[in-house]
């Protein structure tokens, strides 16, 4: 008993703080209890020290959330300070360098430009080689020295972007490249930077306000936006769910395709099917710029415009039977197929109907073949026969096998009016196992 009473205390004064403790002093006793003025005092007691908890709550914690945001902002604040070192080495190399550059050129104008200004350029190269190997000096001042004030300005639109970017004022900083004299800042170099600043919550992503900048003044230059950026945008815009950026950039902005950014809209369309038909429009424009006429009519065909497909078709001439193929295979859809296999203009169709159902039920499309089939055996038997007489690209052996297909799938009169059709053809003829005759009989007579 002495054991558990020692227990029992230790754990009540383990469990109680010193504030606690002292108040324990000031427990009411049974006669207090029954005591109405005690026991409002005991409850203003209570209603004070609630109040303070509530004042310590607010006042000497914070959420847990709290520490996540200020985690974020210190890795964004530590990534500004990692550019601002960089840009502050940067600069004392430029610094250094000018310096040089103004020393020699100070000289030279205080001999009266007695030395000929190649000499002076010589003496600046050899001096840049000892602070960095360089090429600015070789193109401000390549043939003229009038070259010197516009470098000065590019020099100064390069260190206000580094500023910029050291500050976090991205969107500043995206339209201050945007802007650079002879496009020096709209580089790869200036993406990466913007790349690495990342997300910052509750702001625009750095990256889609650099390309969003560039995109929208590229109309004021002369030559496009290369196909690097113009890639990198496309997709940084889809990453952001931004269909409406891209869409408005490829329509309306100068940009550089390739056949990468044409898969990558297609693809994006694959993987949301809600923005399919959006996608495939901008993929096909994408690959008609390119000249990706296969890409381009596959792109058609998806979007069901069957006849603006085969007018493209007609119109290549780098599209074979292999290409037609491979095209049925991505779309296997029924009225491409009859488009493919009809007879246009009193021409003869560019694929052949019996290589088709042949390809479908080899690459385990069965059902469309079946439909193909299900259509043909609604016809009339000359109809039939038209259809395998005229069929140039599939031998007769290959419509023997559609025979037997048609046969064993329950097609059973198609399968007998293509076998009456192929027996019909002169030279051909069918020998019956029960017939004993001598097949070589004639040769001897």
């Amino acid at each position: 008993m002495e054991n558990l009473k020692f227990w029992q205390q230790s754990l009540q004064h383990w469990c109680i703080t010193r504030e606690e403790q002292s108040n324990l002093k000031q427990r009411m006793t049974l006669q207090d209890s029954v005591n109405l003025e005690a026991l409002n005092k005991h409850k203003q007691h209570l209603e004070d020290k609630y109040i303070k908890l509530k004042q310590d709550m607010s006042t000497e914690y914070v959420p847990a959330q709290k520490k996540a945001d200020l985690d974020e902002e210190m890795i964004v604040l530590l990534n500004r300070r990692d550019i601002a070192e960089n840009l502050n080495k940067d600069l004392k190399f430029r610094r250094q360098r000018l310096q040089v550059i103004s020393h020699i050129l100070t000289s030279w104008m205080r001999q009266n430009m007695r030395l000929p200004f190649q000499d002076v350029l010589e003496r600046i190269k050899k001096t840049k080689a000892i602070y960095g190997d360089d090429n600015l000096v070789d193109e401000i001042f390549e043939d003229d020295p009038n070259k010197t004030k516009e470098a000065v300005i590019m020099l100064y639109y390069i260190e206000r972007f580094n500023e910029l970017i050291s500050l976090g004022e991205y969107e500043r900083a995206a339209y201050f490249a945007a802007n650079s004299p002879k496009r020096i800042l709209q580089n790869t170099g200036t993406m990466n930077k913007f790349k690495a600043v990342g997300k910052i919550r509750g702001k625009p992503l750095p990256l889609l306000l650099f390309f969003e900048a560039i995109f929208s003044t590229s109309q004021a230059f002369k030559r496009p936006i290369n196909a690097d950026l113009t890639m990198e945008g496309i997709k940084c815009g889809l990453s952001e769910e931004r269909l409406d950026l891209v869409t408005h950039w490829i329509t309306q902005e100068k940009l550089t395709f390739s056949e990468k950014a044409g898969d990558t809209i297609f693809a994006y369309g694959e993987q949301h099917t809600y923005y399919k038909a959006k996608c495939l429009a901008l993929a096909q424009i994408i690959y008609n710029e390119c000249g990706l006429h296969k890409k381009a009519i596959l792109c058609l065909c998806k979007q069901g415009q069957f006849n603006e497909a085969m007018e493209h078709i007609h119109q290549s001439k780098d599209i074979n039977i292999d290409d037609l193929i491979q095209l049925i295979t991505a779309c296997p859809q029924i009225d491409l197929i009859r488009c493919l296999t009809q007879e246009r203009n009193g021409k003869p169709p560019i694929l052949s109907f019996g290589l088709a159902v042949l390809h479908l039920f080899s690459v385990d499309m069965k059902e469309v073949g079946m439909s193909l089939l299900q259509e043909v055996s609604k016809g009339k038997k000359d109809v039939i026969e038209h259809l395998v007489m005229n069929d140039i690209f599939c031998s007769l052996e290959k419509w023997e096998e559609i025979a037997n297909i048609c046969l064993q799938n329950g097609f059973i009169n198609l399968s007998n009016d293509i076998m009456s059709t192929l027996r019909s053809q002169a030279g051909v003829s069918e020998v019956s196992e029960d017939d004993t005759t001598n097949i070589m009989e004639h040769v001897f007579w």
